[in-house]
């Protein structure tokens, strides 16, 4: 069984890439008309290579500097390359740059053809090859063997090809694993063919499809059905990984889709305009990329502005790597670790690449130290770490995250076995929403919100210096942002099990903090606390307080407020009788006694109990149906444990 992969050709123009690909397969690429007039590449072109076990689809790209876009649309999906080297030319600025593209790119292995050796002398050759030796010996292709050939003679054809399938040998089982994987084509090219609609084409990177499977184009997720297939030339009925495809969508106008489009299984992609990324600058950098520098970002087939803001710092020179996010002008769909190209936006040049870390990533404007943390873990080679950090830094994290996303997100296949490793050790957490669904966070996630929650109730002790707590509306409303509200009640009940806070169902303080009253505050709450004891059932009212004190008349109000979340007096009815807390407890005390003797008693029964006029027997019994001491039934109330 032969398997398949995919080679793509680099080097600068009129190099000899195109006679070689014709000299190796017997297929002419240059196939437009302006392409045969001028001599030169404009655009992608396709042969295929059968060796002994493989099946080579190649891709030969433009190597004008013009069409170095071209260049970078062709080379996705390659697994392996071929650098093409004029040997009466020797090294030219198409040979530098295509060289970086494909470094960049994360290819292992390749060949490197010298070319036209028809032409030159033996002591010319030699003195290119060593130019060639110097320029690799810091790349993937250092101990890639250089094969002279010439298209016209056809010397070197079968040693190139033999050098191609040791490569195959040694890239093969790397590309194994994608097989398996959804399935997923970058659009190279999109054409209407006349009696069968939408034609799209490129190279298989994952998994495989067949005629009249259900596809979604990306990046506005269009479904389409696959009405025919083509593997060079060739009707098939499927497609994989590592092929060259024509797929012919039904129901489809070619103008919705383009290069730069890509197509997978339904579900396997999800589009967004915020990337984590690792970005390393090549060596031969002219320029340090500055933090928020425009670039042109290129991912899979497809060209795209975009904003970088370095997690930390404000440069980064040549061959130095950092952590950075990309602010993407349109929507893009990619995997972890799939690797990138930077162009500069202007002058157009290559300044270096990475790969992706988050495909979908929270946005990280202001990061913190546990932020960088785990963006860093994203590199890691632990699938548990990539798979805990990449719950913490998915966008909509509060929910959004699904364990069907690690394979997307982190590389991670075995999401079950990873899954409940972290659960146990505690890295992630899972909170109950229903009886049957959870909400699963990151306990990064818990500390960051409640390091929140403390720093709120501070700010707001400091405004408040007589208050033990606040309000816990006002406190909850500053976590408005969080999607899940059972984020921010895990939080709590963090802080509560370490005693940082005191909470009840209407109020929050942390418990280091609390009012420092002045002496003659002092003085005043004792009178407070006296006038409102004295008073029985029949409190005062804060506005009568505040006229009878005859100093401190600004403070009572926040004295009155302490004192109540203290629990030393209590409000009932609408206009805010206080009472004294032991004076409410005989008076339930009483009431419970004398409602054991009666089936039920009206108002005007409690009131004879409790002595008091209707003005306060009314709303002390509203507040015992609140608080849930007592229950209403028609007129009559009754002991609501009875």
């Amino acid at each position: 069984m032969q398997t398949d992969l995919i080679l793509g050709t680099a080097g600068h123009i009129d190099h000899g890439k195109t006679s070689l690909v014709k000299m190796l397969t017997g297929t002419q690429t240059d196939r437009l008309p302006e392409e045969k007039k001028r001599g030169i590449t404009i655009e992608l072109g396709y042969a295929q290579l059968s060796l002994p076990n493989y099946q080579l689809g190649i891709v030969d790209v433009p190597g004008h500097e013009k069409f170095v876009r071209q260049m970078l649309a062709g080379a996705t999906g390659m697994d392996l390359a071929m650098l093409v080297i004029a040997g009466d030319d020797s090294i030219k600025q198409q040979t530098l740059e295509h060289l970086d593209i494909i470094r960049l790119l994360n290819l292992s292995t390749g060949v490197i053809a010298l070319t036209k050796c028809d032409l030159v002398e033996e002591d010319w050759l030699m003195m290119v090859e060593d130019e060639i030796r110097g320029l690799v010996k810091d790349t993937f292709l250092a101990n890639a063997p250089v094969i002279r050939c010439s298209s016209k003679t056809g010397q070197g054809i079968e040693e190139l090809k033999a050098a191609l399938t040791e490569c195959c040998d040694r890239v093969a089982d790397q590309r194994a694993t994608a097989m398996g994987a959804p399935f997923r084509m970058a659009i190279d090219r999109s054409f209407a063919v006349q009696g069968h609609g939408t034609v799209v084409t490129g190279s298989v990177s994952s998994g495989s499809i067949s005629v009249g499977d259900t596809i979604e184009i990306h990046p506005e997720a269009v479904k389409a059905r696959v009405r025919g297939l083509q593997n060079h030339d060739s009707t098939a009925t499927t497609v994989s990984r590592g092929q060259r495809a024509a797929i012919n969508l039904a129901g489809l106008n070619n103008t919705a889709v383009e290069r730069g489009h890509e197509i997978c299984q339904p579900g396997h992609l999800v589009a967004s305009t915020i990337l984590l990324v690792q970005i390393r600058m090549l060596p031969g950098a002219a320029r340090p990329l500055k933090n928020r520098a425009k670039v042109r970002f290129h991912l899979g087939t497809a060209e795209v502005m975009a904003n970088v803001r370095l997690l930390s710092g404000e440069s980064i020179s040549a061959n130095e790597t950092a952590i950075a996010q990309l602010y993407l002008k349109e929507l893009c769909v990619s995997v972890w670790n799939q690797p990138f190209v930077l162009r500069s936006e202007s002058p157009v040049e290559t300044i270096g690449g990475g790969v992706v870390l988050h495909p979908d990533s929270m946005l990280l404007k202001k990061p913190t130290k546990v932020d960088i943390r785990l963006a860093h873990e994203m590199t890691s080679n632990d699938e548990a770490v990539r798979a805990a950090a990449s719950v913490y830094l998915t966008g909509g994290s509060d929910g959004g995250w699904q364990r069907c996303d690690w394979p997307r997100i982190a590389g991670v296949f075995d999401v079950d076995t990873i899954y409940r490793q972290l659960i146990k050790s505690g890295d992630l957490v899972e909170l109950r929403l229903t009886q049957s669904r959870h909400l699963v966070t990151h306990r990064d996630r818990l500390q960051e919100i409640s390091q929140r929650i403390v720093k709120v109730l501070g700010r707001l002790h400091d405004q408040y210096p007589l208050r033990f707590n606040h309000p816990r509306n006002v406190v909850e409303n500053e976590f408005a942002y969080l999607k899940q509200p059972v984020l921010l009640s895990a939080a709590m009940d963090i802080l509560k099990q370490k005693k940082t806070i005191n909470v009840n169902v209407n109020s929050i303080g942390l418990n280091d903090r609390g009012p420092k009253l002045s002496k003659g505050q002092k003085v005043l709450l004792q009178w407070l606390l006296d006038k409102i004891g004295g008073a029985g059932l029949q409190g005062p009212t804060a506005k009568m307080l505040v006229a009878a004190a005859t100093k401190n008349k600004d403070s009572v109000n926040e004295l009155l407020t302490m004192a109540t979340e203290n629990n030393d007096v209590v409000t009932v009815g609408n206009d805010g009788f206080y009472i004294d807390t032991g004076v409410l407890e005989n008076a339930k005390a009483d009431l419970a006694a004398a409602m054991q003797e009666v089936d039920g008693m009206t108002v005007s029964d409690i009131r004879q109990v409790l002595g008091v006029s209707r003005k306060y027997s009314v709303p002390i019994c509203e507040y015992f149906d609140e608080i849930g001491f007592t229950r209403r039934d028609e007129d009559k109330r009754y002991l609501a444990l009875l």
